[in-house]
């Protein structure tokens, strides 16, 4: 079936369509990831969004089972229960060749409604990306193709940024994870299950609140710390959430802050955030302790970064990004509160895993005071 995806700019590519035959609409970007397309493919953090992946081999393992999990329960090859992308643009599609696929690439995408487009220069519009910016753009698979219609669409496509995107990714009851003391509250604002994975193998109980919660009801789960989890979309649409961090800080609580919950653990204490270019996602990022000078490679996928010059004296950058020196952790100068723009826990490099660690043993003293 004919597919074609149109951005913004007025760019138009054509193609051969694959999963569900639809027409969607989103903000376009780009994964330089080589490995983990299923892990990509339900990432929270990309609600909303037509995700380009730029490696040429996706599909070639295909699609494990849902009934593979984890010690936890959880499955090991997904960061949700489902796709969130709203469109997928690869360069082709492979046939699957894995002793643990389950289904092909194809028919996932087509049982959750996920339209796809392949044969398709994928390093040409990572190219337009990277010199123009994420931009608004259609996929639609079928076999009438009407571009200017598109066209006109597009140009009335709601701003993605105007969205609070987290409500739509977060969970709407508290759920409890117990596996040993003491708690830890995790504000869910789109968390992947690498997050959960990482804090349930260092022997804590989790308590997984959405990301509206009150100070109030999160206390009453009496936590030895809160850790901010990752999520999609513009920081500063988490009002509340920013509102309760900023209440969580007075406590003396251990916090901790993953990607956009970097970002809100900055804003909560008066920093400002703005958005990039187009961004930083793929398992291949690096970047710098300013501390050790060590440099680390990383799994990242955020929009939004801090702005430096607004972090108050009580926070200091602990990390910048080695390739555009952007902002890429902040931490408090006297207590155990930090964030970081990456994802320690993957999937990709593990090797900052030593953050969980940090900031479980810091929980550790807290509960026992």
């Amino acid at each position: 079936m004919k597919a074609a995806l149109i951005l913004s700019d007025g760019s138009t590519f054509f193609g051969s369509g694959f999963g569900y035959p639809c027409e969607v609409s989103g903000e376009t970007v780009f994964n330089t990831g080589m490995t983990g397309y299923c892990e990509s493919l339900t990432d929270p953090s990309y609600s909303n969004q037509i995700l380009v992946q730029t490696y040429p081999l996706i599909g070639n393992y295909g699609v494990q089972s849902y009934s593979i999990t984890d010690k936890f329960g959880m499955p090991l090859h997904f960061e949700s229960n489902k796709i969130q992308v709203k469109g997928y643009v690869i360069s082709s599609l492979s046939q699957p060749s894995h002793w643990s696929c389950d289904k092909n690439l194809d028919e996932w995408l087509y049982e959750q409604k996920i339209p796809g487009i392949q044969e398709i220069d994928t390093r040409e519009i990572t190219k337009r990306l990277r010199k123009r910016g994420t931009m608004p753009g259609i996929l639609k698979i079928s076999d009438d193709i009407d571009i200017e219609n598109l066209k006109e669409k597009l140009t009335k496509i709601e701003d993605s940024d105007e969205k609070n995107l987290v409500e739509d990714v977060s969970i709407e009851e508290p759920m409890i994870y117990n596996r040993g003391d003491p708690n830890i509250v995790l504000i869910d604002c789109g968390v992947k299950f690498g997050i959960l994975r990482n804090l349930l193998a260092r022997n804590v109980s989790v308590v997984r609140v959405p990301y509206n919660y009150s100070i109030e009801r999160i206390l009453n789960f009496n936590p030895a710390g809160v850790l901010i989890s990752n999520g999609p979309g513009d920081p500063k649409k988490c009002r509340r959430t920013i509102k309760t961090v900023g209440e969580l800080l007075k406590t003396g609580l251990p916090i901790m802050g993953i990607c956009l919950g970097s970002q809100i653990l900055a804003l909560s204490a008066g920093a400002d955030t703005y958005k990039l270019k187009f961004g930083h996602r793929g398992q291949n990022h690096p970047v710098i302790d300013l501390k050790t000078k060590r440099c680390y490679i990383t799994s990242q996928n955020h929009g939004y970064a801090v702005d430096p010059k607004t972090i108050n004296d009580d926070f200091e950058v602990s990390f910048i990004n080695a390739n555009d020196k952007t902002v890429e952790g902040i931490r408090h100068k006297k207590r155990t509160v930090f964030g970081v723009q990456w994802h320690p826990e993957g999937p990709g490099p593990y090797e900052t895993g030593f953050l969980f660690d940090e900031f479980v043993r810091e929980v550790n003293k807290y509960a026992n005071k």
